[in-house]
């Protein structure tokens, strides 16, 4: 029996891979839906070549141009976001991958936890911004959420045939983006080109850029207590310039273990969509003739503040996450306008944080409450910081 995937995001990095994935398992892996926002073009050449059942445009205009190039080929056509939450509840859906970008993955996940359909997430804001909401709902619905990031993957993987082994310790890790070493003078100076140049991934602008100021791995922390269940004073950030080492676990007997492989999204998207086997593959595969050393340093927090602002949100708990998630993005996409520095990234979110009232058990319509009130405030913020800039 094939598995039958819905893509949701097709057109982005993750979603345009995933493809590259599928596509080399015809017999054991088959597109159900795809889904993008307004990438036209991509979104029905995508269609044309796996012809899925259905297809969803969220950004309405671009509907008609979508119907008309889809007519021929006997695939649905919907369109806007409303249609992408309702389409994950398809019963010929067996997984569906959350590969959009911020908040959008939110709904949709909700969503197709309560269909039952199990989750391949790439979208670590639905957990940051909502984890326990989510977590709750996919325990309740006997859901399983599978990692897609490539730490909680490697996490994932060196926690399998252990689940009933006592761990100590969770160790993300981390490139340290383009600007690893550099002082608070040379940080004041950095471009959004420099930014968005990473020295071993090839990702969307705004995760590159997270991964530049340290947030993406902020994300990172606060997605794998949810995803693990686990408390978040034993999990550890340690930079590895290298790549190589995806995430590591420490047992209690003091055992660590860790997975390697080549910096390719590919291969924890594979792992995702067939698990519990592993397919073959003809991706470029890791040897140690390639990198014969590996290093480890600790993060920057002090010219990175935006992990420690990660681990603050957490601990207060709440909607905080959410705050916090909403003013990244604000401050990230002013970043890309070359309206504010780089340094000012960390310092919009701290002070938007510090501007919203914690709420301690929010629902969702808090959680929707509190992203838009955080984005306005950011906003708001945003015009002071862009005079300073």
């Amino acid at each position: 029996m094939k598995r039958r995937i819905a893509i949701l995001g097709s057109t982005g990095s993750i979603g345009t891979q995933a493809l590259e994935v599928i596509k080399q398992h015809p017999d054991k892996l088959e597109v159900e839906v795809l889904t993008a926002h307004s990438n036209a073009p991509l979104l029905i050449r995508q269609a044309i070549e796996f012809m899925p059942n259905a297809v969803v445009i969220s950004k309405e205009s671009m509907y008609k141009r979508v119907l008309e190039a889809l007519d021929p080929y006997d695939i649905k056509v919907y369109s806007g976001s409303a249609s992408i939450e309702q389409v994950v509840e398809m019963e010929s859906i067996d997984m569906v991958l959350v590969a959009l970008v911020g908040w959008s993955g939110l709904k949709p996940t909700l969503r197709a936890i309560q269909a039952g359909k199990p989750i391949a997430l790439a979208n670590k804001e639905t957990l940051v911004v909502a984890g326990e909401l989510v977590t709750k709902l996919a325990r309740e619905k006997g859901v399983n959420i599978y990692p897609v990031d490539s730490e909680h993957s490697a996490i994932f993987q060196c926690l399998a045939g252990e689940f009933h082994n006592p761990v100590e310790k969770l160790i993300l890790t981390a490139s340290g983006g383009p600007f690893r070493g550099l002082s608070h003078t040379q940080l004041m100076q950095v471009t959004k080109d420099q930014a968005l140049k990473h020295p071993n991934w090839n990702m969307g602008c705004k995760v590159t850029i997270d991964s530049a100021t340290l947030m993406n791995k902020g994300l990172e922390v606060i997605e794998a207590k949810w995803l693990f269940n686990f408390d978040i004073d034993r999990i550890e950030v340690v930079v590895h310039p290298q790549s190589i080492i995806h995430s590591l676990v420490q047992f209690a007997d003091g055992s660590i273990k860790a997975q390697l492989g080549l910096p390719d999204m590919r291969l924890p998207i594979q792992y995702a969509l067939t698990y519990p086997d592993r397919f073959a593959s003809q991706f470029p595969k890791f040897s140690f003739d390639q990198c014969l050393q590996f290093t480890f340093e600790k993060p920057d927090t002090g010219n990175f503040n935006c992990l420690n602002l990660a681990y603050q949100a957490l601990r207060r708990g709440g909607n905080m996450p959410c705050v916090m998630n909403a003013a990244d993005e604000v401050a990230v996409h002013a970043f890309l306008r070359e309206e504010i520095s780089f340094l000012q990234i960390p310092e919009l979110i701290e002070e938007t944080m510090s501007k919203i009232a914690l709420v301690n058990k929010p629902s969702l319509s808090d959680y929707e409450a509190t992203d838009a009130e955080a984005r306005i405030r950011a906003t708001e913020l945003l015009a002071q910081y862009s005079n300073k800039h």
